[in-house]
């Protein structure tokens, strides 16, 4: 069936707004809900949503419109691969149908989940390879999707995979460049820091050469050990805020510690969640800090509170961001030894270092919370 101008320029645009997205260099995510802004304004469809599949039988990535963020943390985990989401991965073939629940595929959804009805959905393929599958509902005009929709989504789904294709290989691309620029830096933290380190061993034992015969001369040497040690804490501190995870520059810190709890989520026994949405204009080393606090946190709660649930939260208060990891497990008591046994005092050296602070909460049979709080 010949499509008119109007379709014609409305596939178009489309397309052309999800190859904007990747010129504009944004990240992957950002691509796939170009993507799925686009075709739920083409089709007219209340519900538009992509997912990509992983190899654990769930989904690496999932981006939805007309879903509010209430909704989704009401829904839950991400989906797995079951029902008709299984069928259009394994069948990759276009779906169209006047009420999904009617199908013999349908599976279920969460009681949360919105109550789908007319449905269309189409797999995204580079030749034979499944990227993702694109797949709409409710359609605001009476009647459901039509055959001309089905074509139209088609044809703009041929595109898109244009699109995902270039976004995954310009990352690898910046990826490919941060870990060239990670070795070079590697080897000037290298050469930049053992020379301070060496100059530090000289000066102490000059100073304690110098405690007996000279105490005036050992007090300047012990403050130029002083000075060195900070030099080359200063110059540590900068290399490691420049080694940042590449996640954190792929997806932003919310979206990163989402990611981590949702993959936990899937690999343990423990029901892990996620409440936060992205903090922006954070300093490189404040992100790097709540990543690295959130993973201790989840690794402790994991491995010793034997916790049924894990909740954490990301927010902001005034002029900082504030992480809190809370478990429903046995607790403890809360003392210097118990801390530095479970590496909670290097995560509140992380907190000082940005003066911030660490907050543990616990008591026996109580559960725990940790509460960091820094500067943004």
């Amino acid at each position: 069936m010949p499509y008119g101008a109007g379709e014609r320029d409305a596939v178009l645009h489309a397309v052309s707004s999800a190859v904007l997205a990747v010129t504009r260099h944004l990240s992957v995510r950002e691509v796939l809900q170009v993507i799925v802004r686009s075709a739920r304004t083409l089709l007219d469809a209340r519900y538009a949503a992509l997912g990509v599949p992983d190899d654990d039988g769930s989904f690496a990535e999932f981006v939805a419109e007309g879903v509010s963020d209430r909704q989704w943390e009401a829904i839950g985990p991400l989906p797995r691969q079951h029902g008709m989401l299984a069928a259009l991965l394994r069948e990759a073939a276009p779906v169209r149908l006047a009420d999904i629940r009617e199908d013999p595929r349908f599976g279920w959804w969460p009681a949360a989940h919105p109550v789908l009805k007319d449905f269309i959905g189409v797999p995204v393929k580079d030749g034979d390879s499944v990227l993702g599958i694109l797949f709409l509902s409710n359609k605001r005009a009476p009647g459901g999707f039509t055959e001309r929709d089905e074509s139209l989504l088609m044809l703009f789904a041929a595109h898109a995979a244009i699109a995902m294709t270039n976004a995954r290989l310009y990352e690898y691309v910046r990826e490919l460049t941060v870990a060239e620029e990670r070795t070079r830096m590697a080897r000037e933290l290298h050469d930049a820091v053992t020379q301070k380190l060496f100059s530090l061993r000289l000066t102490a034992q000059a100073a304690s050469t110098l405690l007996d015969a000279d105490l005036e001369r050992a007090r300047t040497e012990i403050d130029r050990v002083r000075r060195l040690a900070g030099e080359a804490l200063a110059e540590l501190r900068a290399v490691i805020v420049e080694m940042r995870p590449a996640e954190l520059d792929r997806h932003g810190l919310s979206e990163t510690l989402r990611k981590h709890v949702a993959s936990l989520d899937r690999l343990s026994s423990v029901t892990m969640t996620f409440e936060g949405s992205e903090v922006e204009n954070l300093r490189p080393d404040t992100e790097v800090t709540v990543l690295r606090v959130a993973q201790e946190a989840l690794h402790n709660a994991l491995r010793h509170a034997g916790a049924s649930a894990i909740h954490v939260a990301l927010a902001t208060a005034g002029g900082c961001v504030v992480l809190e990891v809370r478990d429903d497990g046995d607790g403890f008591v809360v003392e210097e030894p118990t801390l530095r046994g479970l590496g909670l005092l290097s995560m509140r050296d992380r907190a000082e270092v940005l003066d911030g602070t660490l907050k543990v909460v616990s008591a026996l049979g109580e559960g725990t919370l940790v509460r960091l709080e820094v500067p943004r």
